[in-house]
């Protein structure tokens, strides 16, 4: 096997792209929030997107068990540190969905959402501590989402190792 099947490369590709308009809904919202403007319709796009990603992880991690994936490019200490890169973005990608779902069972935005009524919106989310959480998740994905990205750079850019191919519908078998 030397690249992930075309399931793994939609949901990859698609998770992505989720990623970025999941950034820009919440910090959309954040600053309406701010601004007494936001909308419980922004809170439903920002969860709903969240939602989506984390069934596309679980998704991908079951795809990952029954498509197998490409071997290890080597066993390197950078190599070691992909691994747990990866790991992480799983990992996080599991727990900021969650973390969102925690904010908003915990606060006022649930009372919102089951009246229908955006003037129950927090205006601040004082004493939720799992929004607190799912800001430091936030900012940990966003960073290790980037170191992502500068090592698959670094493997097409640098190395030219082909790397980046693996997870390209064009298939090289």
């Amino acid at each position: 096997m030397k690249q992930y099947s075309n399931r793994m490369v939609i949901i990859h590709w698609l998770t992505l792209l989720l990623l970025i308009v999941a950034w820009y809904f919440g910090h959309e919202l954040d600053e309406a929030r701010h601004e007494a403007g936001a909308t419980l319709a922004g809170y439903i796009a920002h969860s709903l997107v969240g939602g989506t990603l984390l069934l596309l992880t679980v998704l991908r991690l079951y795809f990952r068990s029954k498509d197998g994936t490409p071997p290890a490019m080597g066993d390197t200490l950078i190599d070691k540190v992909a691994k747990g890169v990866h790991h992480g973005l799983y990992g996080l990608l599991l727990l900021v969905p969650v973390s969102g779902m925690m904010t908003i069972i915990t606060s006022d935005v649930s009372k919102a959402l089951q009246a229908g009524d955006a003037t129950l919106l927090p205006k601040k989310f004082t004493g939720v501590p799992a929004h607190d959480v799912h800001e430091v998740l936030v900012t940990v994905l966003i960073v290790v989402t980037v170191v992502h990205l500068l090592g698959a750079i670094w493997h097409q850019f640098i190395i030219k190792d082909g790397l980046i191919g693996r997870m390209s519908f064009i298939r090289k078998d």
